[in-house]
């Protein structure tokens, strides 16, 4: 599963918003800002989610 450095590291390496991601994920803002600020523990499939998004657009996690 990624982390949330790792989150962020790749929206910078795409120059993303956190609003990006969230467009692009599927998700909501709020829950991308909360989940960067460390609030409450996300589910596996949220985080797969997010992974899929930036595989989308060339990141690869190693």
């Amino acid at each position: 599963m990624i982390t949330i450095s790792q989150i962020k590291a790749a929206r910078l390496l795409l120059d993303w918003k956190q609003s990006d991601l969230a467009r692009v994920s599927g998700m909501s803002f709020a829950a991308i800002a909360a989940l960067e600020r460390g609030k409450g523990k996300p589910r596996a499939s949220t985080m797969e989610a997010i992974r899929g998004a930036f595989e989308k657009f060339g990141i690869e996690f190693i």
